[in-house]
C-alpha cells in the first residue's frame, strides 16, 4: 500500500498553496503601503513640530519690524 494519503488531492493542495501565496503578497503590499504612510506622517509631525516653535519666534521678529516701522514714521512725522 501507498504512503499517500486516499484523501490527498494534488489539485486542492495547489490551490490552496496559491492562495495563501495571494493572501501573503496582499499582507505584504498593506504593509508597505502602511509603511509609506507612516513615514508620510512622521514627516509632517516634524513640520508640525518645527512650525510649533518657529511661530512665535516669526511673531517676535515681525512685531520688531513693526515697531521699527512705527517708529520710523513717527521720526519722519518730527514727533523723534
Amino acid at each position: 500500500m501507498s504512503d499517500v494519503p486516499a484523501d490527498f488531492n494534488v489539485r486542492e493542495q495547489l490551490a490552496r498553496i496559491d492562495n495563501l501565496r495571494e493572501e501573503a503578497l496582499k499582507f505584504a503590499a498593506e504593509q508597505h503601503k502602511l509603511a509609506a504612510e507612516q513615514l508620510k506622517l512622521a514627516a509632517e509631525a516634524d513640520k508640525l513640530r518645527r512650525d510649533r516653535w518657529l511661530a512665535p519666534l516669526l511673531m517676535i521678529v515681525s512685531a520688531i519690524g513693526a515697531a521699527g516701522g512705527v517708529l520710523s514714521v513717527l521720526h519722519a512725522v518730527g514727533v523723534f
